[in-house]
């Protein structure tokens, strides 16, 4: 489905749909049936979190879609806060529509539904944890969860519901990326205040620790982790993360090389600056602050050169080899090398996947694990093995061994 700015409002079987292109596969649905009731022939299994609404997904026209029964008004301002971060290309679920004016066979009253589009390749944070959680893996959710706020906050985003279970992850070249689920309790306003962010993250601490003491109980959480620990830790990561963001820096007046090293790590990390504030102190320097945007450096340079939409850290690893190969293949212009490098390099990796692998990961985070994959054989191999022995071991000694991680979403989606 295309973005739209606005509305459509149509009335279909006594039910009346509010949505930014309507999809006629929603009259399929048995709108006159409570959710919890609704025939397994229309759903799908998918990992779900914990939710204090009723929720099931189904599949209509090769996409997997989320439907919460909630209040009508609740309903139209989520869906509302969903469609502007679109807008804004935030990482959220996307708002498909509002089916309100429902009735069941009886003639009652049933709650209207927001409709979202499911991510792909995505999970909620129990279903990561069949087994163990291992104090490593915990970090790097913390992390992406971290960055996901610190994303929220510079964006003007106030949350009001902070948590592991309204959010779904992706894997991203050996860490996590976080997405927003949940935005009934959000506002976007054109700044937040110190005291509206120190809310968002006690409010976060709170949660966090709660659901931490869940997975410890169902015998979850390495002996290691902490549940206490582990709601400080994203307060701190958070923290440490926006200083290293906003913070006032002191340079001599001829150090100009230190404003640029800032802003190069800045990117590094994923996040762009749109200008930098400049302000003598009267001793021969200058006080230096970079106004940063929003995060997807590396995610948009990607984007821009090669049309592939990864998340950051995958973006990078591309990125990285994309650069590698212009400067062996002595190619001065961007935009070529970067054609080549798909044509030449990215996409023959992903057709040497057989089909019955290829549902296991995303093409993007296929390609930056075998990158990772050829680094490490030919650091024991003692020399370069090239990229067709990489992706040969890759397949026979790595990814055969993989979950099939659709399987494990129940259901073999389209790309979108």
């Amino acid at each position: 489905m295309g973005k739209r700015s606005a509305r459509v409002r149509v009335r279909l079987d006594a039910v009346r749909i509010t949505s930014a292109l309507v999809d006629p596969a929603l009259l399929d649905l048995p709108w006159s049936t409570p959710l919890e009731q609704w025939p397994t022939e229309h759903l799908v299994a998918l990992p779900q979190g914990i939710s204090r609404h009723v929720v099931r997904f189904v599949q209509l026209g090769g996409y997997v879609y989320a439907v919460k029964e909630t209040g009508e008004r609740v309903a139209e301002r989520e869906y509302d806060l969903l469609r502007a971060l679109e807008r804004i290309d935030f990482p959220s679920v996307r708002a498909i529509a509002i089916v309100a004016d429902r009735e069941s066979d009886a003639g009652e009253p049933l709650d209207p539904v927001l409709i979202t589009r499911h991510l792909q390749f995505s999970l909620p944070y129990r279903a990561l944890f069949s087994h163990t959680l291992r104090p490593e893996t915990m970090g790097r959710l913390l992390d992406a969860l971290a960055a996901l706020l610190v994303r929220m906050h510079l964006t003007g985003f106030f949350w009001g519901d902070c948590s592991l279970s309204n959010t779904l992850f992706r894997r991203d070249a050996g860490a996590f990326a976080a997405y927003l689920v949940d935005a009934e309790t959000g506002a976007l306003r054109s700044a937040l205040s110190n005291g509206q962010r120190g809310e968002d993250l006690e409010i976060a601490r709170v949660n966090i620790f709660g659901e931490a003491l869940d997975l410890q109980a169902a015998g979850l959480l390495h002996d290691s982790i902490d549940p206490e620990v582990v709601c400080e830790e994203v307060v701190q990561r958070y923290e440490r993360l926006w200083h290293e963001i906003t913070y006032e820096q002191q340079v001599e007046r001829e150090a100009r090389h230190d404003i640029e090293r800032r802003i190069r790590r800045l990117n590094e990390m994923g996040f762009d600056v749109a200008e930098v504030a400049m302000s003598t102190m009267g001793n021969g320097r200058y006080l230096v602050r970079p106004k940063v945007v929003d995060a997807g450096y590396h995610h948009r340079r990607l984007l821009r050169l090669t049309g592939l939409d990864a998340e950051e850290n995958q973006a990078r690893k591309l990125l990285n080899d994309l650069d590698a190969y212009r400067a062996e293949s002595d190619l001065t212009d961007e935009q070529q090398a970067a054609h080549r490098w798909l044509t030449e390099v990215f996409e023959p990796v992903v057709r040497a996947v057989p089909a019955h692998l290829r549902r296991k990961l995303e093409p993007q985070e296929l390609f930056a694990q075998i990158i990772e994959h050829k680094w490490l054989i030919s650091e024991r191999a003692g020399r370069d093995v090239g990229m067709r022995h990489a992706v040969q071991s890759y397949l026979a000694d790595v990814l055969v061994h993989r979950p099939d991680e659709q399987a494990v979403l129940g259901v073999e989606m389209s790309r979108s």
